[in-house]
């Protein structure tokens, strides 16, 4: 069979998608060793390389990765036309809209920092509300405090971040989970291969749900 490339999120989804990837029966315990490594030729069948998640999905569009782990709120941000082939389950998080405890009114003509831009702007788009959306990269839950603006919207698990910025939801844009995500063409292209990982990983899901 073809080698399929797999592209895998650096991050909180690196650990749980090497266990789902031993799961299938890979034998990665001799690559535990250098993490540091960005490329990993696993064996004939299956090459891993090791990215930041907002550059899976361009990874795998572009045809460089056959498929990819990542999390659909990344997926969703990015735009790229990938086909999203399974939901894993793990990481379980939501993006959501948050605004000061004492100001949690959503009204027109809002600022909103956030590392997703472009959902964002389809929220408050789709809801006929002009907001001015400022992308930012990092400490987006500081911005109200600072007054860089007067909500954002940032990716929660349990919210504990937002109640310490004294934060609170008011509306939930996206739930999201580990997603295997795919290149258009590369089920075609590396057919019997592909979908043999792809299986693989979707029986892996379904034994962890199940346990």
């Amino acid at each position: 069979m073809a080698q399929i490339t797999l592209a895998l999120s650096k991050g909180r989804l690196l650990a749980p998608s090497w266990k789902a990837l031993e799961a299938c029966g890979y034998a990665l315990e001799p690559l535990n060793k250098d993490l540091r490594q960005a490329v990993f030729d696993v064996d004939e069948q299956l090459r891993l390389i090791i990215i930041r998640d907002d550059d899976v999905p361009t990874y795998v569009a572009y045809g460089t990765a056959d498929l990819g782990i990542v999390g659909k709120d990344v997926m969703e941000e990015s735009g790229e036309e990938v086909v999203e082939l399974a939901d894993l389950l793990y990481a379980p998080c939501r993006l959501v809209l948050a605004m000061p405890q004492t100001k949690p009114e959503v009204e027109p003509n809002l600022s909103i920092a956030t590392k997703y831009p472009r959902l964002s702007t389809q929220y408050f788009r789709d809801r006929s509300l002009p907001a001015r959306i400022i992308h930012v990269h990092g400490a987006t839950e500081l911005a109200p405090t600072v007054g860089l603006s007067d909500g954002i919207v940032d990716l929660v698990a349990t919210g504990g971040t937002l109640q310490v910025n004294r934060l609170v939801e008011v509306a939930t844009l996206l739930s999201s989970s580990a997603r295997l995500i795919g290149n258009p063409a590369a089920s075609n292209l590396k057919g019997d291969a592909f979908w043999h990982l792809v299986q693989g990983l979707r029986d892996a899901t379904e034994r962890g749900a199940e346990s």
